[in-house]
């Protein structure tokens, strides 16, 4: 099981869906909906990662904006997506409000987030220790499926296992997602080399491999 599998499933068919990627980054995930047929939009607050999703899926619509205030109408598209991205949202139940204002009643919003456990996430808590972010993210999700705002009609967890050939290959993933992790990185770049000693698994085609757990819960808007 994978996100993107996961994806597909919970918007099957996707051809022709109208989709919004809440937190879309550089467009990774647009690139892979729009290859599938689907109408694609995306936000994201970084204009530099906005410009990037922009030039990697030319047939989508993207543009710069906070999670907490989408500038769209409401009930406009079939489903949302928010992956990896809701602990980044400084204000998640304001995000959540927004994603099920943007839906049409019925349709589906699927949040994938990290979940503050795992091999990669204790490397990462060297650099940027996100777990303060990552447990709001889960109330804030669970606040809202217990006031009734949205039906939860699927919760799964999963592992992503990723592999990575040395240290400055981790790192580069690393600061992809934050270039703000420089002075983190380059500071403690000793201890982070002892904590992938100690929790990576040994990876014999690549070098060593990180695993972080992820939740993936499918809401229902309500009509």
């Amino acid at each position: 099981m994978d996100s993107l599998a996961l994806i597909l499933e919970a918007f099957d068919p996707v051809a022709e869906r109208s989709l919004l990627d809440i937190g879309c980054g550089s467009g990774t995930l647009a690139r892979a909906l729009a290859a599938r047929g689907a109408t694609v939009t995306g936000i994201d607050p970084n204009p530099a990662a906005v410009a990037a999703a922009r030039h990697a899926v030319p047939t989508g619509r993207f543009a710069v904006a906070g999670a907490e205030a989408l500038p769209f109408a409401s009930a406009s598209f079939d489903g949302a997506i928010v992956l990896n991205a809701l602990h980044h949202v400084p204000d998640a139940p304001a995000a959540l409000a927004e994603a099920a204002r943007i839906v049409r009643p019925g349709a589906a919003i699927l949040v994938i987030e990290p979940l503050a456990e795992g091999s990669y996430f204790t490397a990462l808590r060297l650099i940027e220790d996100e777990i303060t972010v990552r447990r709001a993210a889960q109330a804030a999700l669970a606040a809202a499926i217990a006031a009734g705002r949205f039906a939860c009609q699927r919760d799964i967890t999963f592992a992503r296992r990723e592999s990575f050939a040395s240290v400055d290959e981790f790192l580069r993933r690393v600061l992809a997602v934050d270039p703000a992790r420089a002075e983190a990185v380059r500071d403690r770049r000793a201890q982070i080399e002892a904590i992938l000693s100690d929790v990576a698994e040994s990876d014999p085609e690549r070098g060593f491999a990180l695993v972080q757990p992820l939740r993936a819960q499918v809401l229902r808007n309500r009509p």
